[in-house]
């Protein structure tokens, strides 16, 4: 069983851990065992890309454990990050049922276990397991939401101080809230990944966050992030001219 920064590889999808947490490893037993055999497990280390943009699908890959930042490029090299996938998330799904190109570039930003099935096989997968064509409906439904409240925030902000602060609400949503109302986050990306996720420079983000511990609306401990008051940082949003 390989081993990599404390990621596991694991060929048996029935006594891995994130099975419970992932809709589509969750199967029934004879679309588990289906699944089995047609899957390549892997583990990406750090930095490993697992597609590129503008590359043909040839598969689609499930994540298993670790994340990865999903981008894409400008002619001019301008970066900006769709999405963070985290395990249970399926990356290149909709390529490769549409039988296109990737749309964006999979990056492991920490050790990655990743399930890869060519699309081929995948494909026919989907059309003789029916539970598992729904958990694919799901998985791409939810990517549509999150394009869209993208969408949204980069569309509709009128400042990049409200894009900030929505990214951050954003993220609040999923973190445990403390008495007041105030948030604990564990910020694992740097300040230029951050900018990458709102269309803006790494410059602008230290500059913004350095306002936000300012008007007590933040603080910021080494990677920990703390939001004073969640309502607050939303009243925040639309003040800044």
């Amino acid at each position: 069983m390989k081993d990599l920064n404390g990621i596991r590889l694991h060929n048996n999808c029935s006594d891995c851990a994130a099975r419970k947490t992932s809709s589509f490893c969750n199967l029934s037993a004879a679309a588990l065992l289906s699944f089995e055999l047609i899957k390549i497990a892997n583990i990406y280390p750090k930095g490993a890309r697992l597609f590129i943009e503008g590359q043909p699908a040839d598969g689609v890959f499930l994540l298993c454990g670790g994340k990865a930042k999903l981008t894409t490029h400008s002619r001019y090299g301008k970066a900006l990050i769709l999405g963070i996938a985290i395990p249970g998330d399926i990356l290149g799904l909709s390529a490769a049922i549409s039988d296109s190109t990737y749309e964006a570039t999979a990056e492991a930003l920490e050790p990655c276990h990743v399930n890869f099935i060519r699309q081929s096989d995948f494909r026919r997968f989907l059309e003789q397991n029916a539970d598992a064509g729904v958990v694919a409906l799901q998985q791409l439904s939810s990517q549509y939401k999150r394009a869209h409240t993208q969408i949204r925030s980069l569309g509709l902000s009128t400042c990049v101080a409200d894009k900030l602060a929505a990214l951050l609400i954003g993220w609040s949503k999923d973190a445990p809230s403390r008495n007041g109302g105030s948030v604990h986050l564990k910020m694992c990306f740097s300040h230029e990944e951050i900018a990458e996720m709102i269309g803006t420079s790494r410059e602008t983000v230290t500059r913004l966050l350095k306002d936000f511990r300012e008007r007590d609306l933040i603080s910021i401990k080494g990677p920990d992030l703390y939001i004073r008051n969640t309502r607050r940082l939303e009243a925040a949003i639309g003040s800044a001219a």
